[in-house]
Parts: C-alpha cells; sequence; structure tokens
C-alpha cells in the first residue's frame, strides 16, 4: 500500500496553514498550500490578484503544482503526507466565482484520489485578510460551502474538524486516522 495522502482543506481564515505547520513540527510529512506563491510571483510581474483577473490561467498554475505535489507524495518515503488542499479546491473555487473549466479538471480530480479529507469552517476569532488573502468572512463561509459541495460530488466523506486550540485540533486529526 502506497502513501496515504489526507488533505486539510476549508474555506479561507479556518486555521489550516497553522494545522500543517504543527503537523510539520511533530514530524509529519507536509506540503504546503501553494496558491500563495504563485499570487506573490504574480504581484510581481505586475497582477495584483491572478485568481480574479484570470482565474483559467491561475487554476492551470494550481492544478500543475497541486498534481505534482500528489504524484510526488511517494518521494517523501513516509507512512501519511498532509496537504494544505486538494486538487477538488480548484474545482470548488471556479464554481465559486462562476467560471467553467476544462473537463480534464474533473477527470484529473477522479483519477488522484485521497484518502481522508479534513474540513476546517472558517473561523471568525481567528479571521483576517492580507495581501494575498482578499476575502471577506461572508466570501469565506460561502467558498467553505463550495469546498464541501464539491468534495461531496467527487464521494468524500468529509471529517469535520472543530474549533479548538492547534494542539487539540493536531490530535484530533492524528486520532481520526489512528496515528
Amino acid at each position: 500500500m502506497g502513501i496515504k495522502k489526507i488533505v486539510i482543506t476549508g474555506g479561507p481564515g479556518s486555521g489550516k496553514s497553522t494545522l500543517i505547520s504543527a503537523l510539520a513540527k511533530r514530524g509529519y510529512a507536509c506540503r504546503e498550500e501553494i496558491s500563495r506563491s504563485i499570487t506573490i510571483k504574480a504581484k510581481k510581474e505586475g497582477i495584483a490578484q491572478l485568481f480574479l483577473t484570470q482565474p483559467l490561467l491561475f487554476s492551470n498554475l494550481l492544478l500543475k503544482g497541486r498534481l505534482k505535489q500528489y504524484t510526488d507524495a511517494h518521494l517523501l518515503n513516509k507512512e501519511v503526507v498532509f496537504l494544505d488542499r486538494g486538487l477538488p479546491d480548484i474545482l470548488a473555487y471556479m464554481d465559486y466565482i462562476g467560471e467553467s473549466y476544462p473537463s480534464h479538471y474533473i477527470e484529473v480530480c477522479q483519477a488522484h484520489v485521497y484518502d481522508n479529507v479534513f474540513m476546517l469552517k472558517p473561523w471568525e476569532a481567528i479571521y483576517t485578510t492580507d495581501t494575498e488573502r482578499y476575502e471577506g468572512f461572508d466570501q469565506a463561509l460561502e467558498i467553505h460551502d463550495c469546498l464541501i459541495n464539491t468534495y461531496q460530488k467527487h464521494q468524500y466523506p468529509l471529517i469535520d474538524v472543530p474549533f479548538d486550540t492547534v494542539e487539540n485540533r493536531v490530535d484530533f486529526i492524528l486520532k481520526s486516522l489512528n496515528l
């Protein structure tokens, strides 16, 4: 059996990146969200919000990067790898803005299946915007709903991570996976 690929997803401002960082500190193999690096690179090229101005180009870059994270997971030589967002997130965001996308996006999602998906709801108490996160809290909740719908369409049972301390949330995830 290959490496287990575990997605941690949810709307913006839900604590995903913080949990990925905490899991990495505990010695687990983790892959960070790549959309920030794509956004930062685009800003250096003079494009303030690539996702908003060229959503398909942005999504193509995300698809390529997340697919690489998925396929390279076996190179880590670990039992499990945690990923900050998965391939279906791309579909959910495109659905959120009402943008169409090529059918091969769906085919890639169907061909590259994750073992578990942990869903984190946006948390108003920790929510902040910054130069890469432009959505308001209400938008974050709408995106979260799109993520739930997309992952359910792809037959994923979702594990809701409760609001709690970082340590308790990490413990919840590890206990759910019997790690």
